[in-house]
C-alpha cells in the first residue's frame, strides 16, 4: 500500500515516461511543484493550452499555433531549399543553431518495418507533391544516421530523383545512433555544409 495519494502516484508514473527522468527526479520535480503551488497551476494551464492549440503546419508539418507555421510563411527564407527532418524536435535543433535559412519538411518519424511504420505513415507524399508544385531546386535529408534514418534517406531519394531537383544529404559529422536533436550547432553545421549530392 502506498504512503502517497493516487493523483501523487499517477504523476511520479507519468514524469517517468519523460526522456531523461527516473525515479528520484520525478520525486524532486513533484515536490517543487507542490512546495510551489503558483508555479504549479500556471504550468497546469500552460501544458492544458498547448495540447488544445498546438497541431502541425499544414505545408511543412512542424508545430505551430497556426494553420501554417512562421517559418513556412516568412517570406525572407529560402523557398527554394527544403531540408527534410524526422521530427519536430530535429527541426528546432537545426533552427536554433542559426545555420540554415531555408524551409523545412517534417516527415513524422522514419521507415520502420519492425514497428509497422510503412511509406504511407510518413509525410513522403506531401514532400513530393511539394517538390512538384514549389519551385524547389534543392533538398537537404538530414534524417538521422541510424539504420531507419539512412532507410528512410534512400527511401526518399529514390521517390525524388525522377523529379530532377538537387537532392543531398547531410555529412556524416553526427555519430553513428545519434540523434539532430541532440547535436551542437557547429557539428549541425558542418554536417549541413558538408552535405554530399545522392546520384
Amino acid at each position: 500500500m502506498s504512503i502517497w495519494p493516487s493523483s501523487f502516484n499517477r504523476i511520479y508514473e507519468l514524469l517517468q515516461h519523460l526522456p531523461g527522468i527516473g525515479k528520484k527526479s520525478a520525486q524532486r520535480i513533484i515536490f517543487y511543484i507542490l512546495s510551489h503551488k503558483d508555479y504549479g497551476k500556471e504550468l497546469s494551464d500552460i501544458l492544458r493550452k498547448v495540447s488544445e492549440n498546438i497541431k502541425f503546419c499544414k505545408i511543412c508539418g512542424n508545430i505551430t499555433d497556426k494553420e501554417i507555421c512562421d517559418i513556412c510563411s516568412n517570406p525572407k527564407r529560402d523557398s527554394s531549399l527544403i531540408c527534410v527532418v524526422e521530427t519536430p524536435a530535429d527541426l528546432f535543433a537545426i533552427e536554433s543553431s542559426g545555420i540554415f535559412f531555408g524551409k523545412y519538411h517534417v516527415l513524422g518519424g522514419v521507415l520502420s518495418p519492425i514497428d509497422g511504420i510503412a511509406p504511407e505513415d510518413l509525410r513522403i507524399e506531401e514532400l513530393v507533391n511539394r517538390v512538384q508544385t514549389e519551385n524547389v531546386k534543392e533538398v537537404i535529408i538530414a534524417t538521422n544516421p541510424t539504420t531507419e534514418g539512412e532507410a528512410t534517406a534512400m527511401f526518399i531519394a529514390e521517390k525524388l530523383k525522377p523529379l530532377g531537383v538537387k537532392i543531398s544529404r547531410i555529412a556524416q559529422g553526427l555519430s553513428i545512433g545519434s540523434g539532430i536533436d541532440l547535436a551542437d550547432s557547429i557539428t549541425l553545421l558542418r554536417a549541413l555544409e558538408g552535405r554530399r549530392r545522392i546520384e
